[in-house]
């Protein structure tokens, strides 16, 4: 049933609002028999607001996971808070007249939902009670690359320590999101009670629409002011959202005011978010700023030693300097071809060697190994989109070419020293639009939708057949 109900949620999140999806959606428990799925949500007024907003998108997606046609698909909704429960009409039963509009979906007045006998659905708790944190200190390789970033997280963690704000910036998978949970790991097993938030920029915008919405600003307001320490990742999605920002600044103040800390990460720097309040930017840069480059061969080495003995796999020294030598990439990519490595190993009931490990590297680099540099990432996405360079370069906004040019953004932001100015300028784009096409291709990576995976294979294609993940 769970399975089932798993597969529903995916192709609701594919298809929904991703504001949508996350406030009414993500939260919802459920139960499947035969044809008949019920819905159980936190309120009556959850329950009404899905029946008349949403009911329609569920059927379709549930229908062909339970193996029926939407018709015959029974829709029940029941709130947690009461024993009652609200059934979806079915498409057939009480056809709607065709003048007749679906209302908009926003909130009632809390007026008019008193009027209604229904109540503003309250505003779900925010993340300070023990979110849970998968990474430690203890995990984390430090070398020359992040010894910096490494030293002034360390520091945010203890009682006597200076940093009060930290901005650690680096390309994707070089373990922002590592360092961040180690923080919160290390506040929360001290046991001093400090209340830590962890969440990225985009989980708290979305919140603070759901606290909009249901009338309850001020409750939210008041679950800020309880936090001591605020772990915000991807910073850069607030750019260009003004009253977002707005709320984040008067968040950041009320934190700093109160002797709190705070730690923010971002693919770039302060100083590269254009469409950023300034007094904002202040904020963020007021502490210290630790930028994370790519690991060196003997941080590669390390990483592979230790997730190895996580594996109870110990490692052959020329298999663990082949991987390193031959993925100079980040992290992730690293620690993927070590994963396929020890399964291909056990699968197979062999020992790991050499040979072993380049049949598994031929999946993430390719055999010629050249630098990569900005014409061969122009080729290979032309090539794996199906576009000229001329299309890339003009102006056209058509899918294929905003995601081929947004993926050549992304690909020489993380695998080229060239700055953000230098890649604007071969598209005679501002750096402005590179920051944006590279954010808008992390979300979609992100919310792993349907693009975002279509996206995600792509860019794994492009960086093995670029030998991208070779020596530098």
């Amino acid at each position: 049933m769970q399975e089932q109900w798993q597969t529903i949620r995916e192709s609701l999140r594919d298809t929904l609002d991703p504001g949508t999806y996350k406030v009414w959606v993500s939260s919802l428990a459920a139960s499947i028999e035969g044809t008949h799925l019920c819905l159980t949500t936190a309120t009556p007024y959850a329950a009404n607001w899905l029946r008349s907003r949403l009911a329609g998108q569920i059927r379709e997606a549930a229908a062909p996971v339970l193996g029926c046609d939407a018709s015959a698909l029974v829709l029940e909704f029941r709130s947690a808070s009461t024993s009652g429960t609200l059934a979806a009409p079915s498409p057939s039963a009480a056809p709607v007249a065709p003048a007749e509009k679906a209302p908009a979906a926003s909130a009632p007045s809390p007026g008019a939902a008193m009027q209604q006998g229904v109540l503003p659905m309250p505003l779900a708790p925010m993340p300070r009670m023990r979110p849970r944190f998968r990474f430690n200190f203890d995990d984390f390789v430090v070398g020359s690359s992040n010894e910096m970033a490494v030293a002034a997280a360390r520091d945010v963690c203890r009682d006597d320590g200076f940093v009060e704000t930290l901005f650690v910036s680096s390309a994707s998978g070089m373990g922002k999101t590592h360092l961040a949970q180690a923080v919160g790991q290390t506040l929360q097993q001290a046991g001093e009670g400090a209340h830590v938030a962890y969440l990225t920029a985009e989980e708290l915008t979305s919140r603070f629409v759901q606290a909009v919405r249901s009338h309850d600003v001020e409750t939210f307001k008041e679950q800020m002011r309880q936090w001591d320490v605020l772990l915000l990742e991807d910073i850069h999605f607030l750019q260009g959202k003004d009253k977002f920002q707005e709320m984040v600044l008067n968040l950041v103040k009320s934190l700093q005011n109160r002797g709190g800390r705070a730690v923010f990460t971002s693919t770039f720097s302060p100083r590269e978010l254009v469409k950023l309040d300034s007094q904002l930017a202040s904020y963020f840069a007021s502490g210290i700023l630790a930028p994370m480059e790519r690991p060196t061969l003997d941080m590669r080495r390390e990483i592979l030693e230790r997730k190895a003995s996580l594996h109870q796999v110990i490692l052959p020294d020329e298999v663990s300097e082949l991987l390193a030598g031959r993925l100079a990439g980040d992290i992730r990519q690293l620690e993927s071809c070590l994963n396929t490595l020890v399964y291909k190993a056990r699968l197979l009931r062999r020992q790991i060697s050499p040979e072993m490990a380049l049949e598994v590297l031929q999946q993430y680099v390719s055999a010629d190994c050249g630098s990569p540099d900005w014409d061969s990432i122009v080729k290979l996405v032309c090539k794996t989109f199906g576009l000229s360079t001329r299309q890339l370069e003009s102006r056209s906004r058509r899918r294929e070419c905003v995601m081929g040019r947004n993926t050549i953004f992304y690909l020489a932001r993380k695998h080229t020293d060239m700055s953000l100015a230098e890649i604007g300028e071969r598209f005679n784009r501002r750096h402005s639009s590179v920051i944006k096409g590279i954010t808008s291709l992390e979300r979609e990576l992100a919310r792993e939708s349907s693009m975002g995976r279509q996206i995600a294979r792509a860019v794994s294609l492009i960086e093995r057949n670029a030998g991208l993940g070779c020596p530098l």
